[in-house]
C-alpha cells in the first residue's frame, strides 16, 4: 500500500512518515527542500521514497503526480494511491488583521487551501483506483478563529473542502 504524504521535512509530517514506514508501508514522502529528505531517508527504511514538492506549484504538483503514476518512481508497482494525507501548511504571518497586506494572506492561503485543492484533484483519480482514503490536516483554528492572518481562513476552507470531498 503506497501513502503520499505532503509537508514531510518536519512536524506531524515527517512524523507519520517515520510511523507509516515502521509499519510496512510504501510511504511517498514529499518535501519541500532537498535537506528534509535527506534527513528523512537516513532516519528510515529503504521503502521510503522522497520527493521534492511546493505545493503552491502548479509545476511541482504535476511532476509529483507524474512520478507517482510512474512504476518506476517505486519499487514495486502500484494500483493507485491508498492514502493522500494533505499535510503541508504554514502559519506564518500571524497578527492582527489590519497589520497584514493581502498578499501576507494569500502566501498562507495559497500552501495551506489552494494546494490542498490541487494537490487533490491531481491525485484523485490514483486515490480512487485503489479506493483509498484523502486525509487533510486541518484544525481547531478551522473552526473558531484565535487571531489574525490567513491560517484560520485557510483551516476553515480545507474543513470545507474535506466536507464537498464526502
Amino acid at each position: 500500500k503506497h501513502v503520499l504524504i505532503t509537508g514531510c521535512d518536519s512536524g506531524f509530517g515527517n512524523l507519520l512518515a517515520r510511523q507509516l514506514d515502521a509499519r510496512g508501508l510504501r510511504v511517498l514522502a514529499a518535501c519541500l527542500t532537498d535537506t528534509g529528505a535527506k534527513q528523512l531517508r537516513a532516519a528510515t527504511s529503504k521503502r521510503l521514497q522522497t520527493v521534492l514538492l511546493d505545493v503552491t506549484s502548479s509545476k511541482s504538483i504535476a511532476d509529483v503526480t507524474a512520478w507517482v503514476r510512474e512504476p518506476p518512481a517505486h519499487p514495486i508497482p502500484s494500483p493507485g494511491l491508498w492514502g493522500l494525507v494533505n499535510n503541508a501548511g504554514i502559519a506564518i504571518p500571524t497578527a492582527p488583521n489590519e497589520w497584514l497586506s493581502k498578499e501576507d494572506f494569500v502566501k498562507v492561503l495559497n500552501v495551506n487551501l489552494v494546494g490542498v485543492v490541487e494537490v487533490t484533484l491531481s491525485l484523485l483519480p490514483l486515490v480512487r483506483r485503489a479506493r483509498g482514503r484523502v486525509v487533510n490536516v486541518a484544525s481547531v483554528m478551522g473552526r473558531v478563529s484565535f487571531f489574525g492572518g490567513g491560517y484560520c481562513p485557510s483551516k476553515y476552507g480545507v474543513e470545507a473542502f474535506s466536507d464537498s470531498l464526502r
